[in-house]
């Protein structure tokens, strides 16, 4: 199994990291940051409804050279160990269900942004897979301040907590592809998905 059928679909990142295939997804791990700079997987029509359900075993990255963030980076932190890649969206292997708890694909989230909006996107992301038999999603944190001062950090491993995430989405099977972007900040909102919507290019 692929996540992405095209290299050329991966996204580029400038940061020091190390590349990264799963089963079910691809990702770049930025250990300045302890977490990925993106996330990328092809979500179809199939792989929703699957027989495997949420695990909760988070683990660390076996993958990560440097190690990944723990347990303890997130403990009594207040804020969530958020998925980048959802655990919904990997239903269809138990392998893939397990991959998606790796802390490689986890970011410090408030909570009433991972419960709220952000799930609201995902559940809005898994429409669009049923609707358009296959698309590409890449997703992450962005890794930087808007007022260029250093992120905020959790954890003895100085997890960097982001102020907004961001996901893309390319329906890339049909004759005319389309996409759509998402930049959201870390923190609850009662605003419809569609405040959040820029350009890829602006992305």
């Amino acid at each position: 199994h692929n996540p992405i059928p095209d290299e050329k679909l991966l996204p580029k990142c400038t940061l020091k990291g190390q590349f990264i295939q799963h089963q079910a997804y691809e990702l770049y791990y930025v250990d300045e940051a302890e977490q990925a700079a993106w996330v990328a997987y092809t979500l179809t029509d199939d792989h929703l409804n699957g027989p495997y359900h949420r695990s909760n075993n988070f683990e660390t990255d076996p993958l990560v050279k440097q190690g990944s963030a723990d347990d303890l980076d997130y403990s009594h932190s207040g804020f969530d160990r958020g998925h980048l890649a959802p655990a919904a969206d990997f239903s269809w292997s138990s392998t893939a269900m397990e991959e998606s708890f790796y802390y490689s694909n986890m970011s410090p989230q408030l909570p009433a942004f991972n419960r709220g909006i952000w799930k609201k996107l995902e559940e809005k992301v898994r429409d669009w897979a049923l609707e358009n038999d296959s698309i590409l999603i890449v997703t992450g944190p962005i890794l930087s301040s808007k007022n260029q001062k250093k992120l905020a950090t959790i954890g003895h491993n100085s997890v960097a907590v982001p102020e907004y995430y961001y996901k893309a989405i390319l329906d890339f099977k049909k004759e005319k592809s389309k996409s759509i972007a998402f930049i959201l900040p870390n923190k609850g909102s009662k605003m419809p998905l569609k405040s959040f919507v820029v350009t890829i290019d602006s992305l």
